[in-house]
């Protein structure tokens, strides 16, 4: 189809040959029809090329051949379901070729992935150390005693064969690598991603009919961490304009992680569920993808209107100040203090010699003796204690 061409282009035209390559979309279309027929005699060409722009080293070819491989993925467990394991030979030596050729570095050691996990108390586009509270103090605690957590991946065996012991070893890592470039990915990908995830976990189960999928019935088993991987690019599916066929593969996901009972699978499928907004994204199929991310503008962390001891004496005092009062006050000279209530409600009892005074007089004895308090100047540093004795007086 495309052999030929290939091997007579010099290495310094493969970048333009892989830039043209990648637009020619009836070729794709092409592909993806040869690699859904098994029996097809155009399957073993195939696969044999689309491995040497694997291993060409040109990183375009290189996404070219790795577009195909959901599919690729699907076809395999299809046939392996249905038992006949020899019309699959050409696939399983791709997925082999592409599974070997990634362990190892360009020197041929064998390569050991390592990720750290984000602390929380250093910011990021997702967060702000200063949004969390306390937690921030004991992750910062952590983080300056060198505590943070690496998950490493590798080193992983070379593979001569697939079978039921090691296939969802190489497949999930061949997901993996799938997942790396989903940036360079074209929408048919994603949507053959999509589709086949919705396969795999609902063949052979009655919601097999509902989906009204076809073909295979068979159940094809699967593994914890592939579920995991396949949650990966159907994440970036949401947000890549592909919302209906990822939301119906989330769907189909967490019910077979519910029936076989796999912990992680359901805990990042509900948590993408539940960050997901309440619409369809809008995506620009052409432009840059990415996940959209609303960052909080930064701001102090102690306020302007921070709550003093100051503050809340000077809020005392005013929420008793009698506002009618402040311009006659102001004219006479005249302490202003607290407006004392008493009522003498039924049924309370009174002091001893209190029961005919009524509460006129005692206001007006008050008053007069702020009066003769404030009036004399050498006695303006004892107000306080005057005043205090009158309301003992007011009181007995």
């Amino acid at each position: 189809m495309f052999d030929k061409e290939k091997m007579t282009l010099p290495e310094t035209s493969l970048p333009n040959y892989a830039t043209n390559l990648k637009d020619k979309s009836s070729l794709v279309s092409s592909l993806y029809k040869v690699i859904q027929e098994p029996q097809s005699e155009l399957l073993e060409p195939v696969c044999h090329q689309l491995f040497e722009f694997y291993r060409s080293g040109e990183e375009q070819l290189l996404q070219f051949t790795l577009q195909f491989l959901p599919e690729l993925i699907w076809c395999y467990l299809a046939v392996s379901a249905s038992r006949n394991v020899h019309s699959s030979g050409c696939i399983e030596a791709l997925l082999l070729g592409v599974y070997n050729l990634e362990i190892v570095d360009k020197q041929g050691h064998t390569k050991v992935l390592s990720f750290t996990i984000p602390s929380l108390s250093k910011p990021s586009v997702y967060h702000e150390p200063s949004s969390i509270g306390s937690m921030a103090l004991t992750e910062s605690a952590l983080s300056q005693h060198g505590l943070s957590k690496v998950v490493y991946s590798g080193p992983h065996p070379q593979r001569e064969m697939l079978t039921a012991q090691n296939r969802f070893e190489v497949l999930t890592f061949l997901l993996l690598c799938y997942n790396a470039a989903l940036t360079y990915m074209p929408s048919v990908s994603l949507q053959s991603l999509c589709q086949i995830c919705s396969r795999i976990c609902v063949c052979g189960y009655p919601r097999q009919h509902v989906r009204k999928y076809k073909g295979i019935s068979s159940r094809i088993p699967v593994s914890s961490g592939f579920m995991v991987q396949m949650l990966t690019g159907i994440y970036f599916a949401f947000y890549n304009g592909e919302w209906d066929l990822a939301q119906k593969a989330l769907d189909d996901i967490i019910y077979r992680a519910q029936l076989e009972l796999y912990p992680e699978p359901l805990l990042v499928a509900n948590a993408i569920k539940a960050s997901l907004p309440h619409g369809p994204m809008k995506s620009n199929k052409e432009g840059t993808r990415c996940i959209q991310v609303e960052i909080t503008p930064t701001s102090s962390r102690i306020s302007r209107n921070a709550v003093t001891s100051m503050s809340i004496r000077g809020h005392r005092w005013k929420r008793h100040e009698q506002p009618d009062n402040n311009n006659d006050a102001t004219e006479l000279g005249i302490l202003v203090i607290p407006e004392i209530s008493v009522t003498n409600v039924a049924g309370e009892r009174t002091g001893n010699g209190e029961k005919g005074r009524t509460l006129g007089e005692i206001d007006a004895q008050h008053i007069q003796g702020v009066q003769e308090t404030a009036t004399d100047p050498r006695t303006e540093s004892k107000g306080l204690p005057e005043i205090r004795r009158q309301k003992s007086e007011i009181q007995n």
